[in-house]
């Protein structure tokens, strides 16, 4: 482990089995760990997690980097406060603003304090941003990475300046009212879950977030992008308009070998919106890319089958299958959580979403309509919309006949329309 413990640690919070694979999650601007709550229940279940909060955020001190107020060193190799060199010798600017290698620095000293050498980590927006830089600076440390509406640049940094230098002159107040429409679609501005987010907003230390703003402003990571060589997954908010799917494919092409997946009726907090479909995501790319190097055998194929399985299809019908099972089908059952769920729906070839859309079209065309009921179900469990999967059975009349997608829109109708009711 590198030697970061003499820095102070941000504020954090560890749950889940202590002899689990380790996952970090890093938080967006404006948030705390508890932007991560509704992906909890399922993550513990298999990972050591780990959350933490950003300078001013949550419980961590906005002071918690004071390398660049009091002249000790920054990490990054940029200018110190103090007026001494920076790493590569150039001379010093007076006054460095805090970047996201500094930020990156509090997760490594975090993650040496806990005796976690390699891990994989989840980021959401500049907690996203922080992973992307341990990915390129650090790859021995990041198993893999997962990018949830991030971006290799946030825009212009003067918009960053000024956002900063507005909340240190009048306080959360004056970005508390512009927020919603940046991190919530209208439909969801409402709920008692973006209320809440947007509670947590109006206590964030105004210096601690005008210090991740300046962080925001300097961070251009584009030029790096081919650099990470961790498994990355990269989700994307259809209607987010802080950091637009643009971006996401941005990092996805630069990023060699990353997976994509976009979420409709997402804006850029997309796990609060759509937490099913983001934990979904998550849970697959997890099991595919294992913090101990891949699935090597039958026993580790299995558990991440039934990670990807439960994940697609939703725990009552796996809890049902389970119970089901007799001393006859516990062969298929092994068979089909091993191999369909553990080896193919786990590699990183395809997104989650075209999984859907191909296994849809295939059940189409052999008439299963048993099977086919299932996997519309999980198709809107994996971000499909009623749309899509109205594209994806028109698609099958001209190829797999108009009888069999007749038959499969009227089922396609009625699973939808129970998706709405919640049932």
């Amino acid at each position: 482990m590198t030697g970061t413990t003499a820095h102070p640690l941000p504020h954090h919070r560890e749950d889940g089995p202590a002899d689990a694979p380790p996952l970090i999650l890093g938080p967006s601007l404006g948030t705390s760990l508890a932007v991560w709550e509704p992906q909890m229940a399922a993550l513990t279940r298999q990972f050591r997690v780990v959350r933490w909060d950003l300078p001013g955020h949550g419980g961590t001190p906005y002071d918690v980097l004071p390398g660049r107020t009091d002249g000790t060193a920054g990490t990054d190799g940029t200018a110190r406060a103090d007026g001494t060199a920076r790493a590569d010798g150039t001379a010093p600017t007076e006054g460095t603003a805090h970047t996201v290698a500094d930020l990156a620095a509090l997760v490594l000293a975090l993650a040496d304090s806990l005796g976690i050498d390699r891990f994989a980590y989840a980021g959401i927006s500049l907690g996203g941003a922080v992973g992307a830089w341990l990915a390129v600076h650090h790859p021995e440390r990041i198993a893999s990475l997962a990018l949830v509406c991030s971006s290799a640049r946030f825009g212009e940094p003067e918009g960053w300046h000024e956002r900063a230098a507005l909340v240190r002159e009048q306080g959360m107040a004056a970005v508390a009212e512009t927020t919603p429409g940046r991190w919530f679609t209208p439909a969801f501005v409402g709920t008692p879950e973006a209320r809440d987010l947007l509670d947590g907003l109006r206590t964030v230390a105004p210096e601690g977030y005008a210090a991740c703003c300046d962080a925001l402003a300097t961070y251009d990571l584009r030029g790096d992008l081919g650099r990470i060589g961790a498994p990355t997954l990269v989700v994307a908010g259809r209607d987010d308009p802080a950091t637009p799917p643009a971006h996401a494919r941005e990092l996805a092409d630069g990023i060699p070998g990353a997976s994509l997946t976009e979420l409709a009726g997402a804006a850029h907090l997309a796990n609060a919106e759509r937490p099913a479909q983001v934990l979904a995501a998550l849970l697959g790319h997890l099991a595919a890319h294992p913090a101990d190097g891949g699935a090597t055998d039958d026993r580790t194929r299995h558990v991440a089958g039934t990670t990807v399985r439960r994940a697609v299809l939703g725990d009552a019908h796996v809890d049902h299958a389970t119970a089901r099972t007799t001393a006859f089908t516990a062969v298929f059952q092994d068979f089909i959580t091993r191999y369909a769920w553990g080896e193919i729906w786990t590699r990183p070839g395809l997104s989650r979403h075209t999984r859907s859309c191909i296994t849809i079209t295939a059940l189409v065309a052999r008439g299963h309509h048993e099977e086919l009921e299932l996997h519309l179900r999980a198709a809107l469990r994996n971000g499909l919309t009623a749309e899509d999967i109205q594209e994806v059975l028109l698609q099958s009349a001209v190829y797999c006949g108009v009888p069999a997608a007749n038959s499969a829109f009227a089922l396609a109708d009625r699973v939808i329309a129970e998706h709405r009711e919640g049932k």
